[in-house]
């Protein structure tokens, strides 16, 4: 895909110039004129795709990107809606991504009587109520995003050569994670600020409505070129289990075989063990465990039967880079090179959860015998339990 010609090279250039124009105000009407026959009456996907690659590569701070690019689309809007490519059919992956975008959409469209009404008349308790279970379902709908990022997006990265457009999309998602749970907390309140309800209803709505757009008219076209067809039937069973949140097909059978673990023991260190025993091991302790090689790719993550940050096999051999949205994961990439040059061996972090949970998170260098960098493990423990502890409890104490 990064092969490009020529002609499309051209196009990339002009899209440039175009969204430059755009962001910074300087002659846009006269330079969307300019290109309206030419490229913006051609784009394709794969015209977008790379240049928004591109302009990731080349350091534009994430907002900028986000608001050029939203407008830039409005302006590509007709042709990319004209562009014609295989619709999938209902009973696929992508059907079922489809429908449950349409879903979302008919959620939204029930919030739209209550926002008009509002706005004439007053924001009611009763209405208050009203809206918080409405936006409570849309906000099932951000489990869909858990699936892209989790196991739809590796394969990008895997088989599509400009794929940072994903970059976008997930940070996109992530505004409209924020927004929804400000709005909730806002419409908790005795006293709800309308203006900002207004600015962030606004919001979320263009955001849905834009990512879905970018997915149905832009992504989907890209990898049902680029991506083979068995590699996203063979992630139907991880996404369903995973759960969309409206339409949740059932399981396939025969859709991937999984290798069976060997029996024979593991000699390690201080023990013997099969490789199901270390499995059980790991899935047992009270943490969630990722690892992350020397070379940044992950290699393996525990699987408690609570964990507190979602994780699928399709992390497995990603590079840790693009398992961070844009805004934090320099300071990923800073802890992994501090650990890397022997200048730190541990971070830690705590944050505070909407749930109520209070987790703690850390991160440890893995060196072996000689002292050389052979990974990170991040370990992720729920601590709302152990913070409240008082006194002693002793095994003898115990009672069963």
């Amino acid at each position: 895909m990064s092969e490009f010609s020529t002609h499309q090279s051209q196009k990339i250039a002009d899209l440039t110039e175009l969204f430059e124009a755009i962001i910074y105000k300087q002659k846009a009407a006269e330079t969307i004129h300019k290109f309206q026959s030419t490229t913006i009456a051609n784009i394709t996907p794969d015209d977008v795709v790379i240049f928004v690659h591109q302009l990731v590569d080349s350091g534009y701070p994430m907002d900028d990107i986000k608001s050029g690019i939203n407008k830039l689309l409005n302006v590509l809007r007709r042709p990319l809606d004209d562009f014609r490519y295989e619709k999938p059919a209902d009973d696929s992956f992508f059907g079922v991504c489809i429908q449950n975008n349409a879903q979302a959409i008919s959620h939204l469209n029930k919030i739209r009587p209550y926002i008009l009404e509002i706005n004439k008349k007053a924001l009611t308790s009763e209405i208050k109520t009203e809206l918080i279970t409405l936006w409570t379902d849309v906000q099932k709908f951000t489990d869909y995003y858990q699936i892209k990022e989790n196991i739809l997006f590796p394969l990008v990265e895997k088989y599509v050569a400009d794929y940072r457009c994903i970059s976008v999309m997930w940070s996109i998602h992530d505004d409209i994670r924020k927004n929804i749970n400000q709005l909730i907390d806002i419409l908790n309140l005795n006293d709800t600020d309308l203006k900002h309800l207004n600015r962030l209803t606004g919001d979320i709505f263009y955001n849905i409505y834009s990512i879905i757009f970018r997915e149905e008219r832009l992504l989907f076209p890209v990898i049902q070129k680029y991506i083979p067809a068995d590699e996203i039937e063979n992630i139907w069973n991880e996404s369903v289990e995973s759960g969309f949140p409206y339409i949740n097909p059932p399981k396939k059978e025969n859709v991937m075989e999984k290798n069976k673990v060997p029996s024979d023991l593991i000699e390690l260190k201080s023990g013997q063990l099969t490789a199901e025993q270390i499995v059980l091991v790991f899935s047992h302790l009270p943490v969630d465990i990722t690892f992350v090689d020397e070379n940044n790719k992950v290699r393996f993550f525990s699987t408690p039967k609570e964990r507190i940050f979602h994780r699928t096999n399709a992390v497995i051999g990603r590079d840790v880079h693009n398992c961070h949205p844009k805004e934090s994961v320099h300071v990923v990439e800073q802890i992994v090179e501090a650990f890397r040059a022997g200048k730190k061996d541990k971070a830690d972090f705590w944050i505070s959860m909407r749930n109520g949970k209070r987790v703690l998170i850390q991160y440890f260098a893995v060196r072996n015998e000689h002292n050389e960098y052979k990974g990170v493990i991040e370990v992720t423990q729920e601590i709302s339990e152990i913070q409240r502890l008082e006194g002693d409890r002793r095994i003898l104490d115990w009672e069963g």
